[in-house]
């Protein structure tokens, strides 16, 4: 498995500094200075309340969402951050679909801007299915910094990985 996994498809300068990090051991000390502010978004409950507010401010108009959650399956089944999902069922003569919106539970510990990036890009998904411009301009809309973000997290995801691949010292 290759330590940069998240990052594929990244031009090759770019991979080479991400590598440059990693052998100095620095990848994710320099993520962390980067973005310090943790979050308080810890329960589904109130994550309910950060996805609405975004939802809120940026995309009215959008079908309403029958659930949201932290998934602790998430990544390791789908290696998926978050989803999106619609299910359609018929009631009475009507085609309802009710629309969830799950985000990866290793979010509970991620920067501030990290759970924002991962709801922008979900919530996107309610008005935009697939990863095209028009996704990513709405993306950009209620994130300016999304493409950045994006990248971010895909480091902060590689230091986690590879912090955690780490042998643990014995204990004596």
């Amino acid at each position: 498995m290759s330590a940069l996994k998240y990052l594929q498809g990244y031009p090759p300068e770019l991979l080479a500094q991400v590598e440059g990090l990693i052998r100095e051991g620095r990848l994710g000390a320099s993520v962390a200075q980067r973005y310090p502010e943790a979050h308080t978004v810890r329960s589904d409950r109130a994550l309910v309340d950060y996805v609405g507010g975004i939802k809120a401010r940026h995309l009215k108009s959008a079908p309403p969402l029958a659930k949201v959650a932290f998934d602790s399956k998430l990544h390791i089944l789908k290696n998926a951050l978050g989803t999106h999902t619609a299910i359609s069922r018929v009631q009475g003569g009507q085609l309802k679909a009710k629309r969830e919106l799950r985000v990866a539970s290793l979010f509970k510990e991620a920067p501030a801007a990290f759970l924002r990036m991962i709801v922008v890009h979900e919530l996107a998904h309610l008005k935009e299915r697939e990863h095209d411009k028009a996704f990513y301009a709405l993306c950009m809309h209620m994130e300016a910094d999304y493409h950045q973000l994006e990248f971010d997290t895909r480091l902060w995801l590689t230091a986690r990985e590879l912090e955690n691949a780490q042998p643990q010292p014995a204990a004596g």
